[in-house]
């Protein structure tokens, strides 16, 4: 078994710190709130109090901070990881960024002869909790395989997806895809409202037909035809209306810099800021669909 360091211990982070240690590994973590800190030792990891405490004598070290701007500062920094960690220490950096911040952290790991790839994920707080969770992994091959047995006990599903950064694209990629999708369900329902035709029916309809996607077989946006989707708990957050924004605005930010064409991509943006800006930002992102139907 493996001693790990883990940053970031919140509602992703502290759940897949938790897998490592039912699986057998020592945990040592820290995080900024003494709340997150607590439940992850109440899971049976060790608290440290510090980035350079979590790092000292770990063979590996998974990170899950919120931006760019933080990942840079926690292992580029002056008193960062990479300072801090012994040489060919793997690193696996599961925040979602952008990916211009990750092949630059990633190019500073290899220069300080660590081993690192970027690996954001997808599934949510449930995925993080059951161990589900999609991994989409940037980085050379030979760091891809000493990380897949770590990120096999806190996933499901991993794929390489290529070179550094290439884990970021792939999500944000992914993300502005369940954007768009998102609202575009919305809109049906809505329009289905309008017209007297029962959200059951629709999605009987749909969910067998060529309307089919995630954002309505898995994640229906109105209450009902998918007893588990968290329009049945008054849009309680699987995942955050400000977290969806985030996405896409990483997703815009690459297609500038790409000189990439995403029309879609800019609207959902612009819909999903209108929303957050009313005050919904922990809202599910499924909830998108009051602001549609001109409710606040």
């Amino acid at each position: 078994m493996a001693t790990i360091g883990f940053i970031g211990l919140g509602n992703m982070g502290g759940p897949m710190a938790g897998n490592l240690v039912k699986a057998g590994h020592t945990v040592n973590g820290f995080d900024l709130s003494a709340d997150a800190v607590d439940r992850f030792v109440a899971a049976g990891g060790n608290a440290v109090g510090s980035v350079t405490e979590a790092v000292k004598g770990a063979e590996a070290v998974v990170t899950m901070l919120p931006a760019g701007k933080h990942v840079r500062a926690v292992y580029l920094g002056e008193d960062g990881l990479l300072q801090a960690a012994s040489g060919g220490t793997l690193f696996i950096d599961s925040s979602t960024i952008d990916v211009a911040s990750a092949r630059d952290v990633a190019a500073g790991a290899a220069q300080a002869g660590m081993a690192m790839v970027d690996a954001p994920v997808s599934g949510g707080t449930v995925g993080a909790d059951a161990g589900t969770l999609t991994f989409m992994v940037g980085g050379p091959e030979g760091d891809y395989d000493r990380a897949l047995p770590l990120l096999e006990i806190m996933g499901k599903t991993v794929v390489h997806a290529g070179g550094a950064g290439n884990g970021q694209a792939a999500k944000i990629c992914n993300n502005m895809i369940l954007g768009i999708s998102m609202i575009g369900v919305g809109e049906a329902f809505v329009l289905a409202e309008k017209l007297g035709l029962d959200h059951q029916k629709l999605f009987d309809i749909s969910s067998t037909a060529s309307g089919q996607c995630w954002s309505l077989t898995t994640y229906c946006p109105v209450p009902g035809p998918v007893p588990t989707s968290p329009a049945n708990r008054d849009y309680q957050a699987g995942f955050t209306a400000a977290m969806m924004l985030k996405d896409l605005k990483l997703a815009q930010e690459a297609a500038q810099s790409a000189n990439a064409a995403t029309p879609l991509g800019a609207q959902a943006m612009a819909l999903y800021s209108l929303f957050v800006a009313a005050g919904h930002e922990n809202v599910d992102f499924s909830g998108i669909i009051k602001m549609l139907r001109g409710h606040d």
